[in-house]
């Protein structure tokens, strides 16, 4: 990382980082429809988690390294909530990642350099994800990963998959939830492409997509004339669990008639998981199936129960990535794509190229930063790469020398005219037209009705486009809630009918008193995302709260800045964007304008069911039953925030030997102090 960073570019990049992220996991995750290279998707986390190491003041509430997956998109299939949540995994793309993974687990569990340890080392098949319940032996349920709360129930389609059994062989607990891939081999995609192609249908880009694109049918016949097969990784809720030991486990689930990977191997030291991975990648050509990697998982499973979680994935897990395949080919056109925010993004046309079996033709260059680095114009010869995906990653410019002009990146939008500038440390340029921006307009009332935001019924793309055509919509999302004066005039439109308006209208109604964060974030104020949102009325409650001391903060007051900087997870960079929204007399149009057709009610949300939930504890002195990572873990799960330092704000110190300065403050600020012992009883009680 550059050491020239500033703490204004962070926090810039990590908010560009948190959006551009969320929006590839809904293409991957919900959509089946990547836009982007696993190496570049990795790329881009990897460039997260650096910010957020180097700035961990400015982790964003909305951080892509607490999601896992995507929330599911709208879809014939129904909801099922997981019992256990459904994690995804770290990545490591060197040794010397795949070490430090193993000394970080050493450090946390406290464990000394001799100690032995162990850790199974598997290779990770490239499905979908997807969770089997047995109960009593008997398939009962069988579901996606989804969000990693909830999914979408499976179990008509898995039923066809003749990998994965009706009932389990053998004595079996009263519950067990079997999880793992579901994937297509490599010999099945090609026929099925095939198929496909003689057909005159869609074609699959890869055999992941494939997976998805057949076990999410809604009608379960298609998906029985799929080749699908599965592939058991792990497990999540069981009423008792049959060893002691992740390998142990795994061969009982083997026993129980599920697949599980061939190359599963118990390593003893690191030196013994890197030659298994190099032994895996040297042969990875020759399977049968895609690969993307090796999973390194702790094998005692007491351990794993100490190391837990972090916000999306498990302490004890590692998923170590192949690298990218490449290929050479010409850059043929630079396209300009206007965002709902107004950025202006490059999208490079390239000849067609096979990477790694697939034909690719497009790859983002993210931004005017990304050309200027690479120096490519069109007609340049170029290395792209992927790893599994549709649209490459440009690595190297290979006529960058040639003698043609630099590529000179707009400075009006392309759709509107406005003027298009960059703000102050940042390397996007953005349109200012804002609502009177047609490409920005769509998006953002787009946004306004999603099902993160409002989610109005029947408000979708091609609606707000007809509705917009027609200039409905022209003052932007209040106009929304006047539809109703023009209940005859969509009657009279192609399409409609009685029944699709009245229940759009409905729809519209039901949302005169919508969740106050939801409004926030469907406003699309820049930095302020769904999590983001509801952080800030947690704390204020109200719309008018919070943009008071929004503008207040503006203004100068640091009173005001300090109230909204105090809440965990919001910045510099959010204090400014709600400053500078309110400021604009245009934003305070839309919103009065908007308020005058809604009424959220106040926003409250209930806390955990622990005494220590909602709370600020902090750790000191010398912790004797576990590590000082281990115990903020801990807070974390029982709701309460883990702070380093001792301030008025704090609820809670844990005290261990050795206690010095922070204990002393704690005193003097007369703040509740116990002991290791005290702490343990509280994490025991609530379970």
């Amino acid at each position: 990382m550059s050491e020239k960073t500033t703490e204004a570019d962070a926090a810039n990049e990590l908010m560009r980082l948190a959006k551009q992220i969320a929006h590839h996991n809904k293409r991957y995750h919900a959509e089946d429809d990547p836009e982007i290279t696993d190496a570049e998707y990795d790329a881009l986390v990897r460039r997260n988690a650096e910010l957020e190491e180097q700035f961990p003041h400015l982790v964003r509430a909305d951080s892509p390294s607490k999601a896992v997956g995507h929330e599911i998109a709208a879809s014939p299939l129904s909801k099922v909530s997981h019992e256990v949540r459904m994690m995804s995994l770290d990545n490591a793309f060197s040794d010397e990642e795949v070490e430090e993974f193993v000394a970080r687990v050493r450090r946390f569990l406290s464990l000394s350099d001799d100690e032995p340890m162990g850790f199974t080392a598997e290779d990770k098949i490239d499905g979908l994800s997807c969770s089997l319940r047995y109960e009593n032996g008997e398939l009962v349920l069988a579901a996606t990963r989804g969000d990693g709360q909830t999914g979408e129930n499976v179990t008509p389609n898995v039923r066809h998959i003749a990998d994965i059994p009706e009932k389990l062989l053998g004595k079996v607990p009263d519950v067990f939830e079997v999880r793992g891939e579901v994937y297509m081999a490599k010999e099945d995609f090609t026929a099925l492409n095939a198929a496909q192609e003689k057909a005159g249908e869609k074609l699959f880009a890869n055999p992941r997509n494939a997976a998805a694109g057949s076990l999410r049918q809604k009608d379960a016949s298609v998906t029985a004339k799929r080749p699908l097969r599965f592939w058991a990784h792990g497990w999540g809720a069981a009423s008792e669990v049959p060893g002691q030991t992740q390998e142990e486990v795994m061969r009982q689930i083997a026993k129980w008639g599920l697949p599980i990977s061939p190359d599963l191997k118990l390593c003893s030291d690191v030196n013994d998981m890197l030659q298994h991975y190099r032994s895996i990648s040297e042969g990875r050509e020759g399977l049968p199936y895609e690969i993307d990697g090796v999973v390194y998982k702790v094998n005692r499973l007491d351990w794993q129960k100490r190391l837990g979680f972090v916000a999306k994935a498990p302490r004890w897990a590692m998923a170590h990535k192949f690298p990218a395949e490449r290929a050479e080919t010409t850059l043929e056109t630079i396209d300009i794509q206007v965002g709902r925010t107004g950025k202006l993004t490059p999208v490079g046309r390239l000849s067609p190229v096979l990477v790694g079996g697939v034909t690719v033709t497009n790859v983002t260059l993210h931004n005017r930063a990304e050309i200027e680095r690479l120096g490519v114009r069109p007609g340049d010869r170029v290395v792209v790469q992927r790893a599994g995906d549709v649209i490459p990653q440009v690595v190297e410019n290979l006529t960058r020398e040639a003698d043609r002009p630099a590529y000179k990146f707009p400075d009006h939008c392309p759709e509107c005219g406005s003027e298009a500038v960059s703000e102050e440390g940042e390397v996007d340029v953005r349109c200012t037209g804002g609502l009177i921006c047609k490409a920005q307009q769509f998006e953002r009332l787009k946004h306004f009705v999603s099902r993160a935001a409002l989610d109005i019924d029947g408000m979708g793309e091609r609606t707000i486009a007809e509705f917009m055509e027609h200039g409905w919509l022209d003052n932007g999302p209040a106009d929304i809630f006047r539809l109703k004066t023009r209940e005859k005039d969509i009657l009279a439109l192609e399409g409609w009918k009685e029944k699709s308006v009245e229940n759009l209208l409905a729809s519209i109604e039901d949302k005169r008193e919508p969740d106050a964060a939801r409004l926030l974030f469907g406003l699309g104020i820049r930095h302020v995302g769904a999590v983001t949102a509801r952080d800030l009325l947690k704390h204020f409650h109200t719309l008018p709260a919070l943009r008071e001391t929004a503008q207040k903060a503006r203004a100068g007051d640091e009173e005001a800045a300090n109230a909204l900087t105090s809440i965990d997870g919001i910045g510099g960079a959010v204090v400014k964007a709600l400053g500078d929204f309110f400021h604009e007399e245009h934003n305070r149009t839309v919103w009065g304008d908007l308020l005058s057709e809604v009424s959220p009610p106040r926003y409250e949300v209930e806390t955990l069911d622990s005494p220590v939930a909602g709370k600020t504890v902090v750790f000191t002195g010398k912790l004797e039953t576990m590590s000082r990572d281990e115990a903020k873990a801990q807070a974390e799960r029982l709701g309460a925030k883990a702070s380093g330092a001792v301030s008025a704000k704090t609820d809670l110190l844990v005290a261990g030997p050795g206690a010095g300065s922070k204990l002393k403050k704690a005193a003097e600020l007369g703040i509740e102090v116990i002991d290791e012992a005290a702490w343990a009883a509280i994490v025991e009680a609530a379970g």
